[in-house]
């Protein structure tokens, strides 16, 4: 009996074909195989929202294998990933094979092992309908957004811009914090530290801080202020008032979600959000080690729960308890809670083999690979460990009526820092390993040092904060973190300056106008409330057709309003100029080859001059359908002579033309 199973990649098929065995015959759909045309809306508003979806161009050949293989199949199982995108894919699947959606012939794996996938064949299930409208209700959402808002941002700053759900939202958040940094004032304040030492024994000297004069808490503004406490309080002995001891434990970070997972790598390895989770689908598609073969190394990499199944509780308890001692180890494993809109749907990213140390395998992965894999191990294992048991100390210091606080700390046991400590953004101010202090004892002043400090500004997003910031507002899922960093970056309404994203002129001019006239646009609370509709669509507690109505009337009405009020308005860009000469041309046409150097640089100036501020490539009779995706005007050359220059997005939405009949025509 022959079983054709279909995944998504080549990677992860080649993984479960050697678990299935000769009886099944695994396939790789590539991605999506059917989408919305980007030609048009390919919406039906009028007709409840009905999405028009046709096959992706140039995967023709690929439908036609997998339909053969479908019809000398006994049964066909689609293994598509484990998430809402997945499963719609398998949806889009068994439309295209005229499978039986009442049949059991979905599969999930949560992780690529052989028990893993056991796991998942002897669990099919029916396609999940409410999961696919969730994606589809997504999906029609931003087409309709983007097709609806874009034309509107063309014609009042530049062509070739697009709106999005919640790319706008991105942006605001990039905008509004270049705005607080533009408006903060810095305010001066000074600090007082004293270097201590401990009399009559050689012990390393400390660092006390001013606190305050006579029983109040004082704030330094001026460098005369901090110079009269200075002098004040080198008069007086420096004298332990009091010292205060105690304990303290610091419990290890949860497992990695998918944002985590992506702010971690940012701060260690300065890894972009798109090169960890590209390296996080490789481990979790099957990495080949030796004498095991293709292994899927973590579980699947796109989830937003902290759930972990009992099994890997049970393999990082043994693991730690063996490795590193009974002290080590927990007497109950230790859980953490998700917050409360989680989908829940997947574990925590965790390894699947937690005996598979990173160093064991080391020379079998990428330099990427490995230092990935090195930290979604380490992370799991330490969730599972013992606290760091701190000693600490704190104590009051009077000079004369001022008084002057130390603290610091001395670890009694290591506990999961032994293996893992969470990187931070701002690292905390560090404590003094202070000596063994008595009160009433005299110390010795070495130093008495005033510094001066400014207030400082909100930071500016990095990718990472970025991304901390939309999950903290409910704005994104897991899989699409990625893309709107990507997207907002690649639509220049968002520059990256070192680690740091600032806003561009045409970032904070769509922001301003989308503002002034749709502000639930560019509303986090709004969006958040929008996203968590959607998810209420995945539950079968909201229906996604009338869903969609609600929000497109919410947009749609303003958006009227705005075309109309705004009629013959242009917002003019400073960088317009700049842009022009910035422009992206490639010369593909024939007439072209036979030119000399100095007529193609004329041709080239006459182009960026009728182009203006647009970004721009040449299109001529052949590569017409490798360039279309990639291009937003297109300008039209014939034999040597500028014959039009047109909006290919403009010209697919209004008129249905495909850039090869406007070629016809034109030429």
């Amino acid at each position: 009996m022959s079983k054709l199973v279909i995944v998504e990649s080549p990677a992860k098929a080649h993984t479960i074909q050697k678990y299935l065995g000769p009886d099944y015959e695994v396939m790789a759909s590539m991605g999506h195989v059917r989408d919305l045309p980007a030609s048009r809306m390919s919406v039906d508003v009028k007709n409840d929202f009905a999405p028009n979806y046709e096959n992706i161009k140039g995967k023709g050949e690929l439908i036609k294998k997998l339909r053969a293989e479908a019809k000398k199949s006994d049964y066909v199982y689609l293994a598509t990933d484990p998430d809402r995108e997945g499963e719609a894919i398998s949806w889009h699947l068994a439309q295209l094979l005229k499978l039986d959606e009442t049949e059991p012939n979905r599969v999930t794996f949560n992780e690529i092992t052989k028990s893993g996938i056991k796991y998942g064949m002897e669990h099919p299930r029916r396609i999940d309908q409410q999961l696919v409208d969730a994606q589809q209700a997504r999906r029609v959402l931003d087409r309709i957004v983007g097709y609806e808002i874009s034309p509107f941002l063309w014609k009042k700053i530049r062509k070739g811009l697009s709106a999005g759900r919640v790319q706008s939202v991105a942006v605001r958040l990039v905008v509004d914090r270049e705005d607080e940094i533009r408006a903060f004032k810095p305010e001066e304040y000074w600090t007082l530290e004293a270097l201590l030492q401990k009399q009559g024994v050689k012990a390393k000297p400390f660092l006390a801080k001013y606190y305050g004069t006579g029983g109040k808490k004082c704030e330094i503004t001026t460098e005369e202020q901090a110079n009269a406490l200075k002098a004040a309080a080198e008069k007086e002995p420096f004298i332990i008032k009091s010292i205060k001891m105690g304990t303290r434990q610091k419990n290890p970070a949860p497992p990695f979600i998918t944002s985590t997972l992506q702010q971690d790598a940012s701060r260690r390895f300065g890894f972009q959000a798109k090169r960890t989770m590209k390296v996080a689908q490789e481990l979790y598609e099957g990495i080949n080690l030796p004498d095991l073969g293709a292994v899927g190394l973590i579980t699947y990499m796109r989830t937003d729960s902290l759930r972990i199944s009992d099994e890997a509780l049970s393999a990082a308890h043994d693991y730690i308890q063996r490795t590193y001692g009974e002290n080590y180890a927990l007497a109950k494993p230790r859980t953490f809670r998700s917050k409360s809109n989680a989908q829940d749907g997947h574990e925590a990213i965790r390894p699947t083999m937690i005996d598979l140390a990173p160093a064991k395998i080391k020379e079998s992965l990428s330099s990427d690979q490995y230092k990935l894999y090195k930290l979604v191990w380490e992370r799991f294992i330490a969730s599972q460990m013992a606290a760091c048991v701190q000693d600490t100390v704190s104590t009051d210091i009077t000079a004369g009526e001022h008084l002057f606080k130390a603290s610091g700390f001395s670890v009694r046991f290591d506990g999961y820092t032994r293996l893992y400590t969470e990187a931070v953004d701002n690292e905390e101010e560090q404590e003094t390993n202070l000596p063994r202090l008595e009160e009433g004892e005299h110390l010795t002043l070495k130093e008495l040092k005033p510094n001066q400090h400014f207030t400082q500004p909100p930071a500016r997003y990095t990718e990472a904060s970025l991304t901390k910031a939309l999950e903290e507002n409910g704005v994104g899922r897991p899989s699409t973190y990625v893309t709107i960093t990507s997207t907002i970056v690649g639509r220049e309404y968002v520059k990256r300056e070192g680690k740091q994203f600032v806003p561009t002129e045409l970032g904070e001019a769509v922001t301003k106008l989308l503002e002034e006239r749709m502000p639930n646009i560019v509303d986090v609370k709004y969006t958040s409330k929008m996203e968590a509709d959607l998810d209420k669509i995945d539950s079968g507690d909201r229906d996604y057709i009338d869903m969609i109505r609600h929000y497109y009337e919410d947009f749609e009405a303003p958006l009227e309003k705005a075309k109309k009020e705004m009629q013959g308005v242009k917002i003019k860009l400073k960088a317009a100029a700049t842009l022009a000469r910035k422009a992206d041309i490639l010369l593909l046409d024939e007439p072209l080859n036979g030119v000399d150097y100095k007529a193609r640089e004329e041709i080239i100036a006459l182009i960026l001059e009728e182009a203006d501020e647009n970004r721009t490539m040449v299109i001529s009779t052949h590569l017409i359908e490798e360039v279309e995706s990639f291009i937003e005007d297109a300008i039209f050359i014939k034999d040597g002579q500028l014959v039009d220059v047109v909006n290919v997005e403009t010209e697919r939405m209004t008129t249905g033309n495909s850039l090869a009949e406007l070629y016809l025509q034109k030429m």
